[in-house]
């Protein structure tokens, strides 16, 4: 399976090359995330994607992720704060359009949603929404491997300055998680070398007959 000789490949980079990774790569990494799985189907999160040096040098400001600035590309996975009544009837009437289904056909779905999501305060709106935006952060790893991209998932990064910079609050968002892109400096980034460390499988997976 190649998909294993792939994530046998990758490991968290933590040096960079300032060699860019082609656009047309980015473009399959993002349509992978796209195309994750989400809960209800409803894609409550959304992916920002940071070239310019200057925004990124702000965002990497007391971080000791120096991968922020250093990397080709950074992808935020800037999570839903509230999950809305008119979001999630839009949402339902695109899945209506794209299925070709007549317009209210999905009404039933669409109430079961509202009616669930109007009961959450906030707080649990913005924890599951997070939660769902690490199901795209671990398609992109998957996606970035298979392109032999490197890549590299951060939490240490200050969520407020984030939320600030790029404005995210007013879109009813915050930074849940990063990850940048790019490729492995083999001569500075000591991990190139090192064996991939992980448990045997018989002692991580536990098959129930």
């Amino acid at each position: 399976m190649e998909l294993i000789k792939n994530l046998q490949w990758r490991y968290a980079v933590k040096k960079y090359t300032g060699e860019m990774v082609s656009e047309n790569k980015i473009d399959q990494i993002i349509e992978a995330v796209n195309l994750s799985a989400s809960s209800c189907g409803i894609q409550p999160y959304r992916l920002i994607v940071i070239t310019n040096p200057e925004i990124r040098q702000k965002l990497a400001a007391g971080s000791f992720n120096t991968q922020i600035q250093d990397s080709s590309h950074l992808l935020v996975f800037a999570a839903f704060n509230t999950i809305t009544s008119e979001y999630i009837a839009e949402y339902v009437a695109m899945m209506e359009e794209q299925r070709n289904l007549e317009i209210g056909a999905l009404n039933d779905y669409k109430d079961i949603l509202i009616s669930h999501f109007s009961t959450q305060n906030p707080e649990q709106n913005a924890i599951w929404s997070s939660k769902q935006a690490y199901i795209g952060l671990g398609t992109a790893l998957i996606a970035a491997a298979e392109l032999k991209v490197d890549a590299t998932p951060m939490e240490g990064f200050d969520p407020e300055l984030f939320n600030t910079i790029l404005g995210l609050s007013e879109k009813n968002l915050h930074a849940s998680v990063i990850i940048s892109l790019g490729y492995r400096d083999t001569e500075n980034d000591y991990l190139t070398s090192a064996a991939k460390v992980r448990l045997p499988i018989g002692e991580f997976s536990n098959k129930l007959k």
